[in-house]
C-alpha cells in the first residue's frame, strides 16, 4: 500500500495494483500526484490525491529501484539497487532513461536534489557518494571510513549533503566539491532529513532511537518509547514535527518541539479513566485544546487559560493501544505546545455487567498490543469463558468480543474478570467486574 497519515493520525491506506511490489522511497512531484518506487514489482508508480494509480516498468530486469528525488529539470530520479543504474522517468511521458554507475554492485540507494542543480546519491555496497548532472555525467566520492554503508541523504540548510552510514556509524557531511568530513555518532544510521530547526534529523533503526545533529557537528540520540522500535524512514511533517516510520512495530511515529508545560495525574490507566491535565507556559487568558490523538484530532478537552498562563481541567482517557502514549495541548493563540506521558493499561468493559448466573454476556476489551490474542477468565471459579482478537487500536468491541455465560458457581457479588494476552512478553492483564445478583 501507500499510506496516506494526516497530523491528527487518520489512517488511508491505497492498494497498489502490482502485488508483492515493495514499495520503497516516495515523493511529491512537481505534478503534485505522488511518486514511489517499487523495489520488488520493478517499477516507478504514481498515486494521485485521488487515489488513481499509474506504473511504469523500469527497463532493466530486477532492477529493485529505492529511492527517489525530484530533479532539478522536474523529472523524477532514483538509485537502482541490483540495477547499479540512476534511473529518470519523465512526468509527462513515464519515458525512463538509464544511466549505469562506474563502481560495480555499487548498490545505489537513496537520492537527494542537490543546491548545485545535481542528484546525490549513497551507494550502499559502493562506499561512496554519487553525484549525477541531469545529462547523466556520474562522479564518485570515497566515503573515508571503509565499508560504510551509507543509506539516507538529504539536503541540508549549509548548501552540503548529508548521509547517513550504517556500518559506519557515521553522520557524514559532503559539500558539493567533493570535501568530505564524518561525525562519529553509532552504528545503525539510516534515514535523515532537513529539520525544521535549522538542523538534521536521522533514524538509528539498530538501537531504537532517532537523532538529531547541527551543521557543526554535534549529535543527540534519543530513545523511542515502545520497545522492539525500528525506525527507518524520516521526514518533516506539514506541522512542523518530524515523522519517522516505524518498520518493526507498524507505527509511524512523531517527535514534537514542545514549547509549553502539561503534565497529567495519574500517570497512568485505562479507557475512560478519569484524569486531570496541568499546564503553563501559554498567553495569558488563551483558549487551549487539548487533542485525543495528534494535533487536529477529536479534542479531548479545553480549557482557557488564566492570567498567568495556566490551567487544569479534568478529562477522560480515550481509547488507546497498551503502552506509552503522549497527550498533547497547543494554544489556539500562540501555537505553544506541551506534551505529557501517559502509560495505557488493558481494560475489559462488561455488557451487561450484572446479572444471574447463566447471563448472557460480552467482554469489551480496550488498551490491549494491536492485534494481541487475549484470553478472558472468570476468576471465581477460575474458567476461561472466552476469547478475542484485538484490533490495530488493541480493542476488541462489538462483534469483537465474544459472548459468554456467566458461570453457574459464580460468587454472588461484585466478581472479577482478567484479560490476560496470549504469547506476549509484557504480558499485559485487563480487568473486568460483573455483579451476580
Amino acid at each position: 500500500m501507500i499510506g496516506r497519515l494526516t497530523p491528527a493520525g487518520e489512517f488511508t491506506g491505497y492498494t497498489i495494483p502490482t502485488p508483492g511490489s515493495g514499495p520503497y522511497g516516495i515523493v511529491t512531484g512537481p505534478d503534485g500526484a505522488l511518486w514511489f518506487a517499487e523495489a520488488w514489482g520493478n517499477r516507478i508508480g504514481r498515486l494521485t490525491t485521488a487515489g488513481v494509480f499509474t506504473e511504469y516498468p523500469v527497463p532493466t530486469a530486477n532492477s529493485a529501484p529505492a529511492g527517489i528525488a525530484v530533479g532539478p529539470d522536474g523529472a523524477l530520479w532514483f538509485p537502482e539497487l541490483n540495477g547499479n543504474r540512476i534511473g529518470r522517468v519523465a512526468i509527462t511521458t513515464g519515458t525512463m532513461t538509464e544511466y549505469p554507475v562506474p563502481t560495480a554492485s555499487s548498490a545505489p540507494d537513496w537520492i537527494a536534489a542537490g543546491p548545485d542543480g545535481a542528484l546525490w546519491f549513497t551507494e550502499l555496497s559502493g562506499g561512496n557518494i554519487g553525484r549525477i548532472t541531469t545529462g547523466g555525467t556520474v562522479t564518485e566520492y570515497a566515503i573515508p571510513t571503509p565499508n560504510s554503508q551509507p543509506e539516507g541523504i538529504a539536503a541540508g540548510p549549509d548548501g552540503a549533503l548529508w548521509f547517513a552510514e550504517y556500518a559506519g556509524g557515521n553522520i557524514g557531511r559532503i559539500t558539493t566539491d567533493g570535501v568530505i568530513t564524518e561525525y562519529p555518532v553509532s552504528k545503525g544510521l539510516s534515514g535523515i532529513t532537513n529539520g525544521p530547526d535549522g538542523a538534521l534529523w536521522f533514524t538509528n533503526y539498530a538501537q531504537n532511537k532517532i537523532g538529531r545533529i547541527s551543521t557543526s557537528g554535534e549529535a543527540t540520540e534519543y530513545g523511542l518509547p515502545n520497545a522492539g522500535s525500528v525506525p527507518i524512514g524520516i521526514v518533516t511533517g506539514p506541522d512542523g514535527n518530524i515523522w519517522f516510520a516505524d518498520y518493526s512495530i507498524n507505527r509511524v511515529g512523531e517527535a514534537l518541539f514542545v514549547s509549553a508545560n502539561l503534565s497529567i495525574t495519574p500517570a497512568e490507566g485505562g479507557y475512560k479513566s478519569d484524569v486531570k491535565f496541568s499546564g503553563g507556559g501559554y498567553l495569558p487568558n488563551e483558549n487551549v485544546q487539548i487533542y485525543a490523538g495528534g494535533i487536529g484530532s477529536k479534542v479531548l478537552a479545553a480549557i482557557g487559560a488564566d492570567g498567568a498562563g495556566t490551567f487544569s481541567v479534568k478529562g477522560i482517557v480515550p481509547e488507546s493501544v497498551f503502552g506509552p502514549r503522549i497527550f498533547l495541548a497547543v494554544g489556539a493563540a500562540s501555537g505553544k505546545l506541551g506534551a505529557a506521558s501517559f502509560i495505557v493499561t488493558p481494560r475489559l468493559v462488561m455488557s451487561p455487567d450484572v446479572g444471574a448466573p447463566g447471563t448472557y454476556t460480552a467482554a469489551d476489551g480496550y488498551g490491549f498490543p494491536p492485534y494481541a490474542y487475549v484470553n478472558v477468565y472468570w476468576n471465581t471459579p477460575r474458567m476461561l469463558v472466552s476469547a478475542a482478537i484485538a484490533d490495530y487500536q488493541g480493542s476488541f468491541t462489538g462483534s469483537g468480543a465474544y459472548p459468554f455465560v456467566v458461570p453457574g458457581g459464580a460468587l454472588r457479588g461484585l466478581n472479577l474478570l482478567f484479560g490476560e494476552v496470549f504469547d506476549f512478553d509484557r504480558k499485559p492483564v485487563g480487568i473486568g467486574y460483573f455483579t451476580v445478583e
